[in-house]
């Protein structure tokens, strides 16, 4: 079985993903993932797993408002940082276990509903990402959800471009443009070593299609796509804009008035879908 790119699991372990959702997109894509999350889930106490949560930002979120979560991921590190940070919450979660999203040592059908934030965009090869899909449709139960987070085709892109002249040049490097060449027309993210880009490792950004079409190949059906953080890439300044609270409800109204519109899904950064476990 293949695994995640050794460059992209040292990142987790040296600590990238702490505090990713706190600044910048990250506060976009945390405050409107919660509120779909509260939206969408049956009532506390149901079961949740969050596989892939990494150090636990949402499974701790969603045991203080009571219910059942199971927290896995594959970074020694995120596992070891949310063990430490468990001291400081009442409500602590049921499991924080190091597992790979394809092999849960969990019964069948034992769970209500299933995170997968991050291994879709992580395991590169469409058949072990049917692997994590088909592990979460065993877990769930009948009528589960499962709520799937996807980066889009147009990430690494958008990114650059949004960045240009301010934080990097990479659009007049030839390698990099040949790097984001090849994503856009494959899904493969693969750093070109010419460049001097030294974002995300080796992964698959998907299209909204695409991302659909796989899930409905392991037998979820009713995916409902949504763009996270929609056009809100283009807000100037956001870390600051989002401390006033009435621009940051005037963004967040923005985000969910487009986030199902086909035509834009993919200027989202991260897409996240909804899908059933059928009875």
């Amino acid at each position: 079985m293949n695994t995640i790119d050794k460059d992209v699991l040292a990142a987790y372990n040296a600590g990238v993903e702490k505090g990713r959702l706190h600044s910048d997109l990250g506060l976009i894509e945390f405050a409107r993932t919660k509120e779909i999350l509260v939206q969408m889930l049956p009532l506390p106490p149901a079961t949740v797993y969050d596989i892939g949560g990494g150090y636990g930002e949402y499974a701790f979120w969603l045991a203080s408002l009571g219910y059942d979560v199971f927290l896995y991921d594959i970074s020694c590190r995120n596992i070891e940082v949310a063990k430490e940070l468990s001291d400081a919450y009442t409500n602590k979660l049921k499991a924080i276990e190091l597992a790979d999203a394809r092999s849960i040592n969990r019964p069948n059908e034992s769970a209500d509903a299933i995170l997968l934030f991050g291994p879709l965009y992580h395991i590169v090869d469409y058949a072990e990402r049917q692997l994590a899909l088909a592990e979460c449709y065993r877990l769930l139960r009948p009528g589960g959800l499962l709520f799937t987070a996807a980066i889009t085709r147009y990430a690494t892109t958008l990114w650059a471009i949004t960045t240009y002249g301010t934080k990097n040049r990479l659009l007049e490097e030839a390698a990099f443009c040949e790097m984001i060449e090849h994503e856009i027309k494959t899904g493969q993210h693969i750093k070109n070593l010419a460049s001097a880009y030294r974002g995300m490792g080796r992964s698959f950004f998907h299209l909204p299609d695409e991302l659909t079409a796989e899930l409905h190949a392991a037998g979820f059906t009713d995916t409902d796509i949504r763009g996270i953080i929609g056009p809100a890439w283009l807000v100037p300044n956001l870390d600051a804009a989002w401390k006033d609270e009435r621009m940051r409800e005037s963004i967040l109204r923005v985000v969910r008035l487009c986030e199902k519109e086909e035509s834009i899904l993919g200027l989202s950064t991260h897409l996240l879908s909804i899908s059933k476990k059928p009875y």
